[in-house]
């Protein structure tokens, strides 16, 4: 078992073979200390749990230092996750910051020794607010596991620091219990995909649960359309315009009858075809996939790729066409 005093020597020149048993006896050691750490799941986690469950206003995180770091992540999953949460600096705190806590809501302060001064300083005004403190600290005998509501002990073995100083298995497994009370009332609350989507809008999930193929199709006088009984030179015009590499085949109800496609196209050149005389009713695909109003891209996107095909009419109910979807447009919005 490694050790913080079993780490390689290393030179003032070290190798590459040095430096690699360095990084691997670091994550060795800050492994065992999430491995121990399931072992702290207990009452107080599930108390605490509950607490933040009943909140009506917001959890304020506090903390100091690396600790402060660590809080501040802590605070941004529980906010994403359905957990209103913000982070306040423990040293600004004391200095007009606390006026951010009201009596709604829950403390969860941050401090491995428990004893941060900055933190310690603030527990009468905690406790005259009447606001119920969450400490996550690897001291129980501390004044701030002392002054909590409910004490989350995550104390470690070791330092993955060969000096035993900077706080790195310390901040690891405060981070670590930090995700698992985030993630139980994640699930405790119901949060779903669409939440989390909502929570980031902006980001790759966001776009795959939220963005609807109304928001991209090309419609009106975009949409690349011609009867059947236009020839597949007039459909190869129709594609030019349009830029989509296809073109629907509508009657004069505007019910979709097929699509011609490049790949259509390409097939028409091989077999010979007259493209000013063969109409386009006789080349183009009938029986094509198409998508309907309100559809995810993401669902757009699974469909194409599932069919191998690279646009789709997209159809009202009675099969009208509405508007026409190419993957080009899924890849600008960077749906894929």
């Amino acid at each position: 078992m490694t050790s913080a005093t079993d780490y390689p020597e290393l030179s003032a020149d070290p190798d590459a073979k040095a430096l690699a048993e360095m990084g691997k006896a670091v994550l060795e050691i800050e492994a065992r200390t999430l491995a121990a750490l399931v072992g702290k799941i207990d009452s107080a986690f599930v108390d605490a749990a509950r607490i933040m469950l009943g909140c009506r206003g917001r959890v304020v995180v506090l903390g100091m230092g690396k600790s402060g770091h660590i809080g501040g992540k802590i605070a941004a999953t529980l906010a994403s996750t359905g957990t209103p949460a913000f982070f306040v600096h423990a040293g600004e705190a004391s200095h007009g910051d606390m006026g951010m806590l009201t009596s709604q809501d829950v403390a969860l302060a941050l401090s491995n020794s428990g004893e941060t001064e900055e933190l310690t300083v603030l527990l009468p005004l905690i406790k005259r607010l009447g606001v119920p403190l969450i400490a996550i600290t690897g001291n129980p005998d501390s004044t701030l596991a002392r002054g909590a509501t409910v004490f989350i002990h995550v104390e470690v073995r070791e330092e993955a620091c060969p000096l035993g100083l900077a706080p790195t298995s310390s901040t690891t497994a405060a981070l670590a219990m930090g995700d698992a009370l985030a993630i139980a009332l994640l699930q405790a609350r119901g949060f779903t995909e669409g939440d989390f989507a909502r929570a980031h809008p902006g980001g790759s999930l966001g776009r795959r649960l939220l963005l609807k193929i109304d928001d991209l199709m090309h419609s009106g006088s975009a949409m690349p359309t011609v009867r059947p009984q236009a020839s597949v030179a007039a459909a190869l015009v129709e594609m030019t315009r349009s830029g989509l590499g296809m073109t629907a085949v509508t009657g004069p109800d505007n019910r979709v009858a097929g699509v011609f496609t490049d790949g259509d196209l390409r097939r028409v050149l091989e077999r010979g075809h007259d493209l000013r005389a063969t109409p386009i009713e006789a080349v183009m695909t009938r029986r094509c996939k198409t998508a309907e109003p309100g559809m995810l891209a993401a669902e757009a996107l699974r469909l194409m790729q599932d069919h191998k095909i690279n646009a789709l009419p997209v159809v009202d109910a009675e099969e009208r066409l509405v508007g026409v979807l190419n993957m080009h447009d899924l890849l600008r919005a960077r749906v894929m």
